[in-house]
Order: structure tokens, then sequence, then C-alpha cells
């Protein structure tokens, strides 16, 4: 009867309706939804420390800084890339204190691709925008929400968090 009962949810459970629905962790274990960030716009970047463009760090904490009252800018760690997150959730943290004075959410580290793939990143690859949708290539792409959770645009890792194109959806 159990396992009737898991196919049945399983061939029934709905799709999120919008990023709002993912339950999320935060680099310090705790649970955090997108959901709180409601009303702002919320870049989503998938992050590593060993990266050529960890130096983007730099740009996003200036991102959110520059524009608090209205954008987010989350970072979700990531070791897909060429083993470029190798790092616990601590050593990602103190990293990104102690070299860019990060203080913009980051949640524990996920999989942006592959098997393993977080389901809100699968989400994010799938929804249709104007850009593009697909596969994450490398590290440092952006994924930018309007202010009711809808994605409006994606950037490949190049655009960096200070680019007109980004700054002037803002």
């Amino acid at each position: 009867m159990k396992i009737l009962a898991l196919v049945f949810a399983l061939l029934f459970v709905s799709a999120p309706a919008s990023v709002y629905d993912f339950k999320l962790k935060t680099i310090d274990g705790g649970n955090f939804s997108l959901k709180k960030y409601k009303g702002k716009k919320i870049l989503v970047v998938n992050t590593a420390s060993k990266c050529g463009y960890t130096k983007q760090y730099a740009d996003l904490q200036k991102l959110s800084e520059l524009y608090k009252d209205k954008l987010v800018v989350v970072g979700f760690p990531a070791n897909n890339f060429g083993g470029q997150e190798p790092g616990t959730e601590q050593d990602i943290k103190t990293f990104c204190h102690d070299n860019f004075n990060v203080t913009f959410p980051m949640s524990g580290k996920v999989s942006v691709k592959g098997d393993d793939i977080a389901p809100l990143f699968k989400y994010l690859t799938e929804t249709e925008n104007p850009d593009f949708t697909g596969e994450i290539k490398w590290n440092f792409e952006k994924f930018l929400l309007d202010e009711n959770g809808k994605l409006i645009h994606r950037f490949r890792s190049a655009v960096t968090p200070m680019d007109p194109k980004i700054t002037a959806n803002l």
C-alpha cells in the first residue's frame, strides 16, 4: 500500500510554479526560501572559489550593496566545473568573507548540472526566458528574476555583475 501511495504521489506532484516553491539550505546549514525576497529582483549565481571568474565575487558584493533596496544577490557554490569548488561550506564561507567581504546570502553547496542537479537549477535551466535555456556551461552564470520570481534574463559567465546588460534591468 505504501508503494502505491508513493507512485501516486510521484505521478501527481505538480511542477513548481515559481522559484518561491523550492526549499534551500544556507551555507550555515539552515533552511531558507527565495520567497523571503519577494518584491525584490533576485540574481542567482552559481559560484566557485578557484575559478578564473572568482574575482566576480567583488562585483557581486558591490552590486548587492548598490542595489540593496531592489535586488538580492544569492550565491550557490557548486563543484561541477573542473573541481573548482572543492572545499567544505565553512571553507567557502571563510574564503568569501576573507577575500571579498561577501555579505549577500550564500546557499549550501549544490550541483548545477548532471544527474544530481539541484531542483532549483533544473527549473532555472529549463524555464523559458528571452535569452537561452539549457545546461549551465561554467561557474558564475547568472539568472535574473523579477520581483515576482519570474526568470527575466540569463547571463553567461563572461557577463560581469556590473555589466550594463545586468544593471540596466535593475
